[in-house]
């Protein structure tokens, strides 16, 4: 059996309805800010819980101009966690501003006990990253962000729908950034983003910076950016937000199904489940002896496993300008090593998770 890791054949296999959408809007010409991108942007809002939504091009750009809009300049620090993504610190890094890393803990988000260490006169703005579908104590961090005067603009890429106490990701900070990259959990069939706010000239603020600045064809009122979300991919994502809440709930349940088992494999340790947050799942990932070992085990039976990520983000090349080294961040260290991320989309089927769940039981009885 093969247990693929892209669903994308499966959710978009079956799409009549869509290319008709595509069909009746390709003739209207309304490629640019167009009509669907303007009913998107309000059913995300909606979907989020916020008063504002404004499409860019892909999440990155959704964090780039967030900060942006709220006065980040070159030299300003902004504190993010070690174990994101690149985006989020190509974002900080595109305006000129400098991240500072803390380390993470075992839901895989930053560790907020750490937080105030890191701050400093230089520090402008905290970027929470809610990583693989958790989200990051927010409960913890913005008293902490209020104490300092910081803004919070939220790395909600991988968390639509995550919550803590019913509050979305997204809507904690002034800002949000969301990702419609083709594997996110609401997903196009290009790059593409979303911010959020409740922050009327934020909003107004934002829209003019992913638009060259203009404020009508003629006039331009600040210098910008063309980041503007393809309006094209508006009528896909206006397609899928309905289905948008069902994923979420697919992927819980399948998390589910993999913690009742898995945690029964004393090789395997399950991340904490915390009781007042919505998980959702973007990544399900557990840690596992002799993780290399079991993710080529994997490999050879057709599972797509993966691992996010081999070589911690501050240690990457590219990042030695920041000045860390090996060992400042040791749960981000320990997390490379020892995570591996299985399929648990909404397409997965029991058959495939069984599938997944004994190659695990016989790759460790076999050691």
């Amino acid at each position: 059996m093969k247990v693929r890791y892209s669903y994308l054949p499966q959710q978009f296999g079956e799409i009549d309805d869509l290319w008709e959408e595509l069909k009746a809007f390709v003739p209207t010409g309304d490629f640019t800010l167009g009509k669907p991108l303007t009913e998107f942007e309000k059913r995300f809002a909606k979907l989020i819980g916020s008063k504002h939504a404004i499409g860019v091009n892909s999440g990155t750009d959704a964090l780039k101009l967030a900060l942006k809009a709220i006065g980040i300049q070159p030299g300003d620090e902004v504190v993010t966690a070690a174990n994101t993504f690149i985006a989020t610190v190509g974002a900080i890094h595109e305006i000129g501003a400098r991240p500072i890393f803390i380390d993470a803990d075992d839901s895989f988000c930053m560790n907020v006990d750490l937080l105030e260490a890191a701050i400093t006169e230089k520090t402008k703005a905290l970027m929470p990253v809610h990583f693989s579908g958790y989200m990051t104590d927010m409960n913890k961090l913005m008293p902490i962000a209020e104490k300092h005067g910081l803004p919070v603009v939220e790395d909600a890429c991988q968390s639509i729908l995550g919550a803590i106490d019913g509050k979305n990701a997204g809507t904690w900070g002034i800002a949000g950034g969301f990702s419609l990259h083709p594997l996110k959990n609401l997903n196009v069939w290009s790059d593409g983003g979303l911010i959020v706010t409740d922050d009327d000239e934020i909003d107004r603020h934002l829209r003019l910076l992913r638009n060259h600045g203009l404020v009508s064809r003629d006039e331009v009122g600040i210098m910008g950016y063309n980041s503007r979300l393809d309006t094209i991919q508006a009528v896909v994502g206006n397609w899928l937000i309905p289905q948008t809440q069902d994923i979420a709930d697919k992927r819980i349940a399948n998390a589910a199904y993999y913690d009742k088992h898995l945690s029964e494999i004393a090789q395997i340790r399950i991340p904490p489940r915390i009781a007042n947050m919505r998980i959702v799942y973007h990544m399900y990932m557990v840690f596992a002896e002799d993780r290399d070992a079991l993710l080529r085990y994997c490999l050879d039976r057709d599972i797509e496993a993966k691992v996010h990520y081999p070589i911690p983000l501050y240690q990457q090349e590219g990042l030695k300008q920041f000045g860390y080294k090996a060992g400042d961040f040791p749960v981000t260290d320990r997390h490379s090593s020892e995570l591996i991320s299985f399929p648990a989309d909404q397409h997965l089927s029991r058959e495939e998770q069984d599938f997944v769940i004994q190659t695990l039981r016989d790759f460790y009885a076999g050691r």
